[in-house]
């Protein structure tokens, strides 16, 4: 959530600011705004609640020319979404300029302070107190920006990347990080600054990655240079080619980029099994294991830690890993983990599992981890993120960039990682034989083909989704592997349709959800010809029974279900514990194409962030 921009060079500030933020749009956001140190070298505020489209009608028509500058996208935290509120937030003089992701947490003892000390307030977010501050430490100690910020963040307690700019220093730009992303794009007299490197895609392929606790102090026509917090020392600079084209950001001819990510899972599948299934779908190979054998041979548990959508991959990650590595399993919320005092040692493997790689909470729940001594695998998809440079070792899900709020690409990819885990786990343990490991190889590898045909019901899920857009409530049921799956269906249609939707498992629906269902409450109900589908029949009867609408997710060619429930959509049938990763498809499509019926924006849905980088 949030996003910062920056540009330093000899273009128009402006205009690159202003294309960062729109793409930057995806993370979800309530405000925007731009700072400018302007041609005349005075600085400049423009900010505005709601979207980048009201910023640019608010700054049409004033002097917007200038060379250097920053901007924000912000998702409010501190205070409500307003003009006010806004960043960048300015100092007291008005020489100063910030903009700021994460969260100060002592904020309001040094707010105390610089009250006590003639400082006035004009906005109730944490920022404005750290742009004060700096002001302060820069006149009472008569020292340089970059001195001041150094020593105004050696004084803040909590999570941040920030941008600074002065009017008195205009070719000068001051950047930090701890906890939160910060990247840096190196290009020809000219750099630029970003929460991610959306932004710098098409201006420059040549990024660094900024570091906890690292300075970036990048002045006109001079080389970057990074310094540590702590010691001001010169820190190693790592310039990394950055792997994202202007195509992989782009809608490619679909109305949304949901849409177009639900439909790209054929070839992000395809992405992420390259070169990981071998020896003619006998073997898995993942180097992230291949490195790591005896911790894996030795492990005495595995502990999954996520949160949203990457925790219900992890549920279905358990069951895998249980079944193929007889090896006892946990899945914890990152958030609930890291406060539950868990008992971990170096027997342990805790696996992190987050699409952005600098979610919050699944950060501090690795830091406690490593520090409690097990080994911390991460499941990312962010190359350079956060989470793969923290953890002991990982993978990566390969499904490009996501830029729908509500991830669904990201899913299957993380899923088909966690199969190919279980297996290779399984298989380096000896707990798997060679029949079974052969015949979901087989099925796996070929599952982007399989994902194609489950995604020929576009058109009957879209027809059908005009029918349920009337509802205020939805059940979803599955057992088994596909508990999980109905877990994240009703995710799906919460985040972009806001009907209020449950996940259950089947059995578990007499034992209360059951006194819902009437013929205003439809459910849908995940029944693939699996071990467990003659359980699932009754579950459907039971719903039937009490007037409830039913629509069934059945393997294809299984005609007896129609004679029960009010709407069948038939996936292709696959070993059962890859039915996740098909019958997702299906409830993708239909929370889409509800929430397309209700007129709701699906990518960019209220409230919600696409990278939680706070707790």
């Amino acid at each position: 959530m949030c996003g910062i921009v920056g540009y330093i060079g000899s273009n128009r500030a402006y205009d690159i600011l202003i294309q960062g933020l729109k793409r930057l749009e995806y993370r979800g956001y309530d405000s925007a705004g731009v700072a400018l140190v302007d041609c005349d070298g005075k600085l400049k505020i423009h900010k505005s609640q709601g979207k980048v489209s009201n910023l640019e009608s608010i700054a049409s028509g004033a002097n917007v020319e200038g060379h250097l500058g920053i901007a924000h996208t912000r998702w409010a935290t501190h205070g409500e979404p307003n003009d006010i509120n806004a960043h960048p937030h300015m100092s007291q003089s008005g020489m100063i300029a910030l903009v700021h992701n994460g969260t100060i947490e002592n904020y309001a003892v040094l707010k105390k302070v610089l009250m006590e000390h003639g400082y006035e307030f004009k906005s109730e977010t944490d920022t404005e107190v750290l742009v004060q501050l700096i002001e302060y430490i820069k006149l009472t100690s008569s020292c340089t920006l970059l001195e001041a910020v150094r020593e105004a963040l050696l004084q803040v307690d909590g999570a941040y990347a920030i941008a600074v700019v002065e009017q008195n220093e205009p070719d000068t730009l001051i950047v930090a990080r701890k906890s939160s992303p910060l990247v840096i794009g190196v290009g020809e007299d000219e750099t630029f600054i970003a929460s991610d490197a959306t932004p710098i895609v098409g201006y420059t392929d040549q990024v660094i990655y900024l570091k906890d606790n690292e300075i970036g102090v990048i002045r006109r026509g001079e080389p970057v240079q990074v310094l540590s917090l702590f010691n001001n020392e010169p820190s190693t600079i790592n310039i990394q080619k950055l792997k994202l084209s202007l195509a992989q950001l782009e809608k490619g001819g679909y109305d949304t980029f949901m849409l177009k990510e639900i439909f790209e899972q054929p070839s992000t599948l395809r992405d992420c099994l390259r070169g990981r299934i071998v020896d003619n779908c006998r073997r898995v190979t993942l180097s992230g294991v291949d490195l790591n054998q005896e911790r894996f041979k030795s492990a005495e548990r595995i502990t999954l830690v996520a949160c949203g959508t990457s925790w219900h991959a992890a549920l279905i990650g358990k069951r895998l890993i249980q079944d193929f590595c007889k090896m006892p399993v946990e899945v914890e919320y990152a958030s609930e983990f890291r406060y539950g005092n868990p008992v971990l040692n170096e027997k342990d493997i805790v696996i992190s599992i987050s699409q952005s790689g600098e979610t919050a909470d699944t950060l501090a729940a690795i830091e406690l981890a490593k520090a409690k001594g097990a080994f911390v695998y991460g499941i990312c998809n962010v190359v350079g993120a956060s989470i793969p440079r923290t953890t002991d070792s990982g993978t990566y899900i390969h499904v490009g960039p996501e830029i729908g709020v509500a991830s669904t690409k990201a899913f299957t990819g993380q899923v088909t990682v966690l199969t190919l885990l279980a297996l290779s786990v399984g298989q380096l343990r000896g707990a798997i034989d060679d029949a079974t490991l052969h015949e979901v190889l087989a099925a796996l590898d070929k599952i982007p083909e399989t994902i194609e045909e489950a995604l020929k019901v576009d058109p009957e899920v879209k027809k059908l989704s005009r029918i349920f857009s009337y509802a205020h409530n939805f059940l979803y049921l599955g057992r088994g592997y596909n508990y999980p799956t109905a877990l994240e269906g009703a995710l799906k249609l919460k985040e972009i349709s806001y009907i209020h939707a449950e996940g259950y498992p089947a059995a578990e629906m007499k034992h209360g959800p059951i006194a819902l269902i009437d013929h205003d409450m439809p459910s849908v109900i995940i029944a693939p010809s699996d071990s467990l589908y003659d359980k699932i029949i009754s579950n459907v009867q039971q719903v039937k029974s009490r007037g409830g609408a039913v629509v069934a997710i059945v393997s294809k060619g299984n005609k007896a279900m129609n004679d029960i429930a009010d709407f069948c959509i038939e996936i292709p049938e696959v070993p059962e514990c890859l039915t996740p990763l098909v019958a997702s498809i299906p409830l993708q499509l239909l929370a889409y194409y509800i929430a397309v019926n209700k007129g709701k924006d699906v990518d960019q849905p209220r409230n919600l962030a696409k990278s939680v980088t706070v707790e």
